[in-house]
């Protein structure tokens, strides 16, 4: 079963997802869960709430094509971004790959879900929206090993990341302005548990993220093709500082394209899942 969250009686409730019987609200199974969806990146936790949701009639499970889904949680301890990792992107920008991660850190104001509007900025003219495949730790992380680094990863998420890239080019100081606009980070549907994503993609360098504009794919690539891996994101982040259940890494981009009012973007990785948003022009 994978984690979600939906709107539901005036609120943003936890579900879990299965594939044949639906979606299910976490506390409709689980007496006494009071938490959101980032409480059961928790492995007990989860795996309660997954023997329970088994146990549940027929009747507690609602049908996906008539919820909302939104955000899967609002308030990560951070949120990790990863510039230039695939090699073709770089060299799409006519940049070099960096020796280390170039990284950056997004505020949870910056989250939207699935189907909320990407409103680009007045202070914009060219604003790109870039699909990556993120990293949901799921337990406290320092200083871990690239070995033991996905121990600390509870599954992956679609995401779509945007950049103020005018404002980027002006100055490359300027990185965490361009990136740090409200909807400037959509992430969700689904976040897909690791034991799920492995028996799928034995190996992740597997795994294909494509970044999709108006229902056509503009970029894809597979993530053998990042100059560095999930495993080397995390150990190289614990020794940066402490990774916290919640916290993602969003590893980077095929491809960015840039957005207008009334477009569709979409981050599509098969056998993971498909995150869509529509572009509005800021009012006024």
């Amino acid at each position: 079963m994978r984690i979600a969250a939906i709107a539901r009686e005036s609120r943003e409730r936890p579900v879990l997802v299965d594939a044949g019987r639906g979606v299910v609200p976490v506390d409709a199974v689980l007496p006494g869960f009071a938490g959101d969806a980032m409480d059961l990146l928790d492995a007990d936790t989860f795996q309660a709430a997954v023997a329970a949701a088994a146990e549940a009639a027929d009747e507690k499970f609602l049908d996906p094509a008539g919820v909302t889904f939104v955000a899967p949680y609002r308030s990560p301890r951070k949120i990790w971004g990863i510039g230039l990792n695939y090699v073709a992107h770089a060299g799409d920008l006519s940049e070099s790959v960096p020796t280390e991660p170039a990284s950056f850190i997004k505020g949870d104001h910056t989250i939207i879900g699935p189907g909320e509007p990407i409103v680009l900025p007045g202070q914009s003219k060219r604003v790109t929206a870039e699909a990556e495949i993120g990293l949901v730790i799921g337990k406290y992380c320092r200083d871990v090993s690239e070995a033991e680094a996905l121990d600390h990863v509870f599954g992956v998420v679609t995401i779509l990341d945007q950049t103020a890239e005018d404002i980027l080019q002006r100055n490359p100081r300027f990185l965490t302005r361009s990136k740090n606009f409200p909807g400037f980070f959509s992430f969700g549907p689904e976040i897909v548990p690791l034991a799920e994503v492995r028996a799928k993609f034995p190996a992740l360098g597997e795994i294909e993220v494509q970044t999709v504009h108006n229902g056509i794919v503009h970029r894809r690539n597979t993530v053998s093709n990042m100059a560095f891996s999930p495993e080397f994101l995390v150990s190289f982040h614990s020794a940066v500082m402490p990774l916290f259940p919640g916290d993602v890494i969003s590893t980077g981009t095929p491809g960015a394209v840039v957005i207008s009012g009334g477009d569709i973007v979409e981050c599509r990785i098969p056998g993971i899942g498909s995150l869509r948003n529509p572009v509005a022009e800021q009012e006024g």
